[in-house]
């Protein structure tokens, strides 16, 4: 049992710790006030609903309780609302901490003020620059209807006495409207090989077989090659995935695989000497783009049949080097400092130009301005394809200069995704494809009488 004496101590301190926590809480807490620690006030209990209301009035929220408020009605007819971020700077200190100095006040609505107007700016440049980009393509849009209908009226039902016309050589030379792409181009290139429809069909038919009885190649077979070209027609599903794999139109489960598939195919029993060659994927994508199938099969074998492209089809390297020889002719009288630059750092047409060659620059340009360039390629046929590559060195000239010889193979076998077409137009129109009198094609003709010339081509 507890003595009098341990009661007393008990009462006491218990009485003590009563007396220090009733404190006044100045004397208790100084620094409340900087803090924000601010004594309970005994009041009336207001009524939750009445809380609410309250709040919707000063906050200027609209809600069940307040559906139109001032504030937001002042927002209402502002031209431009600020961010709620933004705005704070213009809200009024707590209660409980000490009230703005006028200057400070003054200086934050100074500040808000150069932040709306500054965002006033912006939004009006974008406007603008909007309102600009509208323009230009409306004016863009405009200008291809009325090519289109000048192509369609006047050009098309007289083709074979307006096609070399001088106005019409300067309307293709700006680009042929995508609606009548497809038809100058199967005009321009021509059916030289009298294929028809029918025997577009005997030739799938044929493929279709093949497919059916011959078993998938192995990679050794592959690697290896085949005296029997038709047997590559199952390599051409392994290519035809990495076909423009960014539209997603040609790979596996496509609207345009099958086509693909059976027009390469078809092509491969058409010309069994040839076969199928990686590359060709991208020439018969961009066809069928323009092009029914059939008519796009038609013209994928007449455009293969051409010189140039037999020559890399079939891996001429006699007629490959005089076509590299060729082009440097034409790269030193056109750019003697690059062409001296890559001279020095032995980088040799064929690290690039096959490329480019290979799939009509459409794998290595984009696909719209790759159409571009197929349109003058239609007309003036190989010569524009070595004329179209010295562009792009014109173009790229000052990029190519101060490269090696690494830098300089890596930028031309993967050039830049955005090339703006009226800026590489402009550079194929500044080369001159005549040298010391002699045009491209008296030039080359030399060339083949001449073997020797060729080969230091790639022995450099």
């Amino acid at each position: 049992m507890a003595t009098p004496s341990l009661l007393l101590f008990i009462d006491r301190s218990l009485f003590a710790r009563r007396v220090k926590d009733n404190r006044p809480v100045e004397q208790k807490d100084p620094g409340w006030k900087l803090f924000g620690k601010v004594p309970l006030r005994e009041g009336p209990v207001k009524d939750p609903k009445r809380i609410q209301k309250e709040y919707e009035t000063k906050s200027g929220r609209a809600g069940p309780g307040n559906p139109t408020s001032p504030r937001h009605g002042v927002r209402k007819n502002l031209d431009f609302e600020p961010l709620s971020t933004t705005a704070l700077i213009l809200e009024d200190r707590p209660a409980n901490l000490p009230a703005k100095p006028a200057e400070e006040a003054q200086k934050h609505r100074q500040q808000y003020e150069e932040m709306v107007a500054q965002a006033k700016k912006r939004e009006l440049k974008e406007a603008q620059k909007r309102k600009k980009q509208l323009e230009v393509r409306c004016k863009l849009e405009e200008s291809i209807g009325t090519a289109a209908q000048i192509w369609n009226q006047e050009i098309l039902p007289n083709w074979s006495t307006t096609c070399t016309s001088r106005r019409v050589r300067d309307l293709w030379w700006q680009g042929i409207p995508p609606s009548v792409r497809g038809k100058v181009w199967s005009l321009a290139v021509g059916n030289e090989l009298n294929i028809t429809h029918e025997l577009y069909d005997i030739c799938l038919s044929r493929a279709k077989e093949k497919w059916r009885t011959t078993p998938a190649p192995s990679l050794e077979a592959e690697d290896a090659g085949s005296s029997d070209r038709e047997s590559s027609l199952e390599l051409i599903k392994l290519d035809i995935s990495r076909t423009f794999p960014h539209l997603c139109i040609f790979q596996q489960g496509g609207p345009y695989h099958d086509v693909l598939h059976s027009i390469l195919g078809a092509y491969t029993c058409y010309r069994p000497d040839v076969g199928y060659v990686q590359g060709m994927s991208f020439i018969a994508a961009v066809l069928i783009l323009n092009l029914d199938t059939a008519d796009a099969f038609i013209a994928f074998a007449n455009l293969l049949n051409k010189p140039c492209q037999m020559a890399f089809f079939r891996v001429d390297h006699s007629l490959m080097l005089t076509y590299f020889a060729a082009f440097e002719v034409f790269f030193e009288e056109n750019l003697p400092k690059l062409f001296a630059h890559f001279q020095k750092n032995n980088l040799t047409p064929d690290i690039y130009l096959i490329d480019w060659i290979f799939t009509l620059y459409s794998k290595s340009l984009p696909l719209d301005l790759a159409c571009r360039v197929w349109d003058v390629f239609c007309r003036d046929h190989e010569e524009f394809l070595f004329r179209t590559g010295l562009g792009l060195l014109r173009l790229y000239q000052d990029v190519l200069s101060p490269m090696d010889f690494i830098h300089m193979a890596q930028f031309l076998t993967r050039l830049p995704d955005l090339i703006p077409a009226d800026q590489l137009f402009q550079h194929i129109t500044a080369i001159h494809m005549t040298s010391r009198n002699r045009k491209w094609a008296q030039v080359l003709q030399a060339l083949q009488k001449d073997p020797e010339r060729c080969s230091p081509v790639l022995k450099r």
